[in-house]
């Protein structure tokens, strides 16, 4: 058995809420190609993501990275903000 070190899940998404808190809720698009009609299918999951300086707002393109689990539902901690306000 092996174990990486290091080796973080990081995803680009776009923020949906950032009502609350240090915390933003960020909007994960997905193309999963389907196993038997090998057509590609559009699936988005929504990420709780910690945001230390509340920098981040709606509309924003972010990459968080994968970290420990901060509160029940945070699982993820923005690492930057790649465009500022691309959904108007």
């Amino acid at each position: 058995m092996t174990t990486q070190r290091g080796n973080r899940k990081t995803r680009v998404g776009i923020v949906v809420s950032d009502k609350m808190d240090k915390t933003v809720v960020v909007k994960v698009d997905q193309l999963i190609k389907h196993p038997f009609y090998k057509k590609y299918i559009k699936r988005n999951v929504t990420c709780k993501a910690h945001d230390e300086e509340n920098q981040c707002s709606v509309g924003d393109k972010v990459m968080i990275v994968e970290t420990r689990p901060l509160s029940r539902d945070k699982r993820w901690r923005v690492r930057e903000i790649l465009e500022k306000n691309v959904i108007v």
